[in-house]
Parts: C-alpha cells; structure tokens; sequence
C-alpha cells in the first residue's frame, strides 16, 4: 500500500486561513497538534491515527498542489480559484474568509466606468479583471499585473482603477480611494483533486458532510 491509498493529503493556506481550518478540523474530531508549534520548520504534518497529512502552502499555489494530486483535499479564498483557474472540484464553501473582490478608484474614475470608456485597470487578479470588465461589463480594459500595493496605482497615475481585495475598507479611504463597484463576494472553499474524489470517494465524502454539518450548527 503506498503513501497515496494510505493517506489523504490537505493543503492549506498559510495565515489566518490555515488557523481558521484547523479550528473547524479539530471540531469534526482532527487534531493535528504539531501544528500548533509557531516555531516549528517542518513542513508536513502527519495524524497516523486518522491517515492524514497536512501542509502550508501560499495560497496561489494551493490549487496547483490539488490539480497535481499532491494533496487530496485543499483550503483556499474563492478568488484565487478563480484566479488560477485549476481543473479541481469546488466542494464546500467554509463561510469563513469573508472580503470582497471591489473596483476601487478615486470618485472622478466613477464616471469611466459608468460611460464604459477605455481604462487601464492594475491588479493582482488579472483573469478576474478580465472576465469582470469583458464579459461582465462588456468593457474593453488595459488590465496591468501588480504584485505590490495596488492602490499605488491610480495614485501615481498608472492607472485609473483598481480590482482588488476589500475587507474594511479603510487602506483605500486612508489613500483617498473608493469602493466603486462589487465584482463577486469571497470567503474560504474547499477544493478536491478530481481523481482523488473517485479513488477516495467515501473518505472524502464523509469528511466534507461531516464539515457541513459542523458549518450548519
């Protein structure tokens, strides 16, 4: 038997996301108690009872890992499955995460958008900026990929807008920026790697009610 019948394999997102998960694991009855060491280097943790492995991944790079098949099971925000576009199964919405994925711009951009007119548009989400301004909107864009503090963008003029993550608000309003208009709402989904759904299906399965159970309260 090799590692991959003998294990299911999740890949979290590093951070508060990764926290929140295994909160909601260990109230299905997971402990994975080695991950609870913030000064530990290792990098998989394993539950030898349960036959499970877990990993922290950034998040880009979660879905890539479940297409792959080098984890089962992976946690990850909706906009970065829409972002990389990865052939995995979307299965649960944890409800937990929550932000908005906004059109942010100073208030004289408002205009631009509602007359459709050509705009460079800088971003972290380039696919979702794409599919939001030319089949959403049916807005011809120059969307320009940023890594940094997109917000830069309309302030040092190399854009007019920003598609960007929104929690509170308030980076944007210190920087004179606004909400202008909501692409889609975000928040914590668990994705599945296609094979493993059929190989795995009872395991997997049976995890992902217990979860929804767990989330309905």
């Amino acid at each position: 038997m090799n590692d991959k019948e003998r294990y299911l394999t999740v890949a979290l997102t590093k951070g508060r996301l990764a926290n929140r998960t295994m909160e909601l694991f260990e109230r299905i009855g997971v402990t994975m108690d080695e991950m609870r060491d913030k000064d530990t280097r290792k990098l998989i943790f394993v539950n030898e009872e349960q036959k499970l492995r877990f990993f922290l991944a950034k998040g880009p790079d979660v879905p890539t890992y479940v297409e792959y098949g080098a984890a089962d099971i992976g946690v990850v925000g909706s906009d970065i499955i829409m972002e990389e576009k990865r052939h995995v199964y979307d299965v649960l919405d944890l409800g937990f995460g929550r932000c908005r994925m906004c059109v942010a711009g100073p208030e004289r951009a408002a205009d631009l958008l509602q007359h459709r007119e050509m705009i460079r548009v800088a971003t972290k989400y380039p696919n979702i900026a794409r599919d939001y301004f030319y089949n959403g909107k049916q807005q011809t864009v120059d969307i320009i990929k940023l890594n940094g503090s997109v917000e830069l963008g309309p302030i040092v003029g190399l854009s007019d807008v920003i598609v960007d993550i929104v929690e509170t608000g308030s980076t944007l309003r210190e920087n004179g920026l606004k909400v202008l208009e909501e692409v889609c709402p975000l928040s914590a989904h668990m994705i599945v790697n296609q094979v493993s759904m059929q190989m795995e299906t009872e395991r997997i399965r049976s995890m992902i009610q217990k979860i929804r159970m767990e989330l309905a309260g």
